[in-house]
Parts: C-alpha cells; structure tokens; sequence
C-alpha cells in the first residue's frame, strides 16, 4: 500500500470535533483503498462542515434543496484520477461532513459519533471510487455490503463499539 494523504478541515465551529476522529477519517480512508487493491499514493480532503454549509452545497451542486449528511466530489472518473507532479499522488476528491447531522443521526441511530463519522467517510470513499448506490438496487445493496464489511475490519460494524487499538494506527 503506498501513502494516504487526508488533509481534514474544520469548517463549522458549532460541534465539537471528538478526540480521535481525524485519526479515524484517516484509517476508514486507508482500509477502503485496501479493501478496493489501491497501491498507489493518494490524497483526500474531509472537511467538517454545518446544515446550512452542506444545504447550500448540495443546492448549488446536485440541485438538491435540503441539507444532507455527506457529500463526495471525486475528482476522477471511471478509475482515473489527477496526479500531483510534486507528491505523485492520485487526488480522489472531497468528502464534506455535516457534523450537525452526523451527531443527529448517531442519537437517532442509537450508536456512537465514532461509528456515525466512521460510516460517513468509508461510505463517502467509496462514492470517490465510483461506486453510487442511486444507480439502483443491486449496486445499493453491494455497497451496503462494503460498507459495513470495511467498518467490521475497523472494529465499528454496526453490533461492535468504536474500539481503539494504538499498535494498529502504527502500521
């Protein structure tokens, strides 16, 4: 596996951002791009956002008038991406977090933000990877499947807690 670079932005000032969590963005990007064979250097940016942020972004970019959890900008298309000439990393994308929603839906869902943000960012890497679970059923349920087969690995699938393990953050 080479490098994953996650450059993670703050953007909203509202919601605490819990202790740990960029650790965790950067291991659910990193066990995507396991799971999916990628051996080459990578770049990804997660920024942290509010309702109204996301709202105006999901308006302004999928023409969807309603604030959202998540949102995926790849920068590549059909397994091609941009290289950086000075780093030779491929550039995924963008992930945009509302964290308002995200600490909502971990009450509502009766699990950990840990477990919320965990979710969001693999389910959000996949998007940058081409998967889209809009295209129906079938390609719906298969991500669902890599989702929660990834989030297992991490130690937050859905009947697991967040657990954190130090000797696994230093491999």
């Amino acid at each position: 596996m080479g490098k994953v670079k996650v450059l993670i932005t703050n953007n909203q000032n509202v919601f605490k951002i819990p202790v740990g969590i960029r650790l965790l963005i950067r291991k659910c990007c990193h066990a995507v791009l396991v799971s999916e064979g990628m051996n080459e250097d990578y770049e990804i940016s997660v920024s942290f956002v509010d309702d109204d942020e996301i709202h105006r972004l999901n308006r302004d970019f999928r023409n969807i008038d309603r604030s959202t959890d998540v949102l995926s900008f790849p920068l590549g298309n059909d397994g091609l991406y941009d290289k950086d000439n000075e780093t030779n990393a491929y550039l995924l994308g963008d992930i945009v977090i509302s964290v308002e929603t995200a600490y909502k839906q971990a009450e509502i869902y009766g699990h950990s933000i840990e477990r919320e943000i965990g979710f969001l960012t693999v389910h959000s890497m996949l998007h940058l990877l081409g998967y889209d679970h809009e295209e129906g059923a079938l390609q719906e349920r298969l991500m669902r499947e890599k989702e929660e087969s990834i989030l297992s690995v991490l130690g937050i699938s859905r009947d697991q807690s967040f657990v954190v393990d130090e000797h696994e953050y230093k491999k």
